[in-house]
């Protein structure tokens, strides 16, 4: 059973009386790669900062190994920051940048001490080499990459044997074939020392590369918490359907158990528990739906457009009005009539939501994820 090593007990953060984050009740664990997912002014930066020390919470409680931390500046938490500019000193080489943390005297029993040499030394090669920056020590600054700057900034954040490493968009000001780089490095170096990262981005691809455990957040409030394969596979609400990966999302009404009705056909599905006839949201994935020909289909509509993508075709098609994406590998062209089959557990289906589009108005999360918490142990910016 992993150790909750930081708790947020009903935190609430407002500013200029506008609330930015509404009762958030969320936990992390000991060596546990977190990510806040969600759009630009969901809260997730703002809840790293709340762990961070940098802001105080209107109400709610911090908590680090059950100690109340509220007050507690962030010099005095053992926790380390890198953000999406790194910060570094351009006039400082990488050793030096590095070891810049802990050549600050720390204070121990009202006195104050001081790293030996040699230790600091033997600390800033060592997190080099975890960073594979070994050999890099008296490069200057300004004559590294975008990537190696990114991890001269890792190394001075680890150096000082953070319990927690907070990771604010790292990795933004990267191209892309540098970003993924970086992602399976991140994902190295947090398994390698086994220490907590907590990272906020709203890429939905560098959330499911790399996490443990993902957090979906939306105007100030919990969405989802689960691991990467739950949270795509299983998503809780049309928000998140919609915000991971690409959905097609229908209205629906629910009959009975395992018995959907859509586009006025039943369908069946693996879902339950929902009152008869209970209008739903019909969640159905691209990927999961097989063009087949038009009389052997479930239902028919009409190709309207087709971009090829290298390993797919993103293919529109015309259902009785309702504009449906389909990704498959075969190409069918525009005008082209076809038919679709749809397997029971291709079908999701989630109760109604104030959705209204990709970042529209929702319902709170928050007393599924206690459920979750006693049920099972497990975790969970403004811009």
């Amino acid at each position: 059973m992993s150790k909750k090593l930081i708790r947020l007990v009903d935190c609430c953060m407002a500013f200029d009386g506008e609330l930015v984050l509404d009762h958030i009740n969320l936990y992390f664990n000991d060596s546990e790669f977190l990510t806040l997912l969600g759009p630009s002014g969901c809260g997730k930066t703002t809840t790293l900062r709340i762990i961070g020390g940098f802001l105080t919470p209107t109400s709610g409680e911090v908590l680090f190994d059950d100690v109340r931390m509220n007050d507690i500046p962030p010099n005095l938490r053992q926790v380390n920051t890198v953000f999406q500019r790194y910060a570094l000193f351009p006039h400082l080489n990488v050793f030096e940048n590095v070891a810049f943390g802990l050549r600050v005297p720390r204070r121990e029993g009202g006195r104050k001490i001081k790293l030996p040499e040699p230790e600091i030394r033997q600390r800033v090669l060592e997190m080099l080499e975890v960073v594979s920056l070994k050999g890099f020590e008296h490069r200057r600054i300004t004559g590294l990459s975008g990537g190696q700057q990114q991890r001269v900034a890792i190394a001075r954040a680890l150096v000082n044997r953070p319990k927690v490493l907070l990771l604010d968009e790292p990795l933004g000001a990267l191209d892309l074939r540098l970003r993924k780089d970086m992602q399976s490095e991140l994902k190295r170096i947090q398994q390698q020392l086994g220490i907590t990262f907590i990272y906020v981005t709203h890429d939905q691809e560098e959330a499911l590369a790399m996490s443990d455990t993902i957090v979906v957040m939306d105007q100030g409030r919990i969405q989802q918490i689960g691991t990467p394969e739950d949270v795509y596979n299983e998503p809780k609400n049309a928000f998140v359907a919609d915000f991971i990966g690409e959905s097609n999302i229908l209205d629906g009404i629910m009959h009975e158990d395992y018995v959907v009705e859509f586009f006025n056909r039943k369908f069946k599905c693996l879902d339950s528990g929902f009152a008869p006839m209970e209008p739903v949201d019909v969640v159905i994935r691209p990927e999961d739906i097989d063009i087949v020909p038009v009389e052997k289909g479930q239902l028919r509509g009409t190709v309207t457009a087709v971009t090829f993508k290298g390993v797919h075709y993103d293919t529109i098609v015309d259902f009785k009005g309702f504009k449906w994406l389909i990704q498959t590998t075969d190409y069918h062209p525009e005008g082209e009539t076809i038919g679709i089959v749809l397997n029971p557990d291709d079908i999701h289906i989630m109760r109604k939501s104030e959705y209204s589009g990709m970042f529209g108005d929702y319902s709170s999360y928050s007393e599924e994820y206690e459920e979750m918490d006693g049920a099972e142990e497990g975790s969970g910016d403004e811009e």
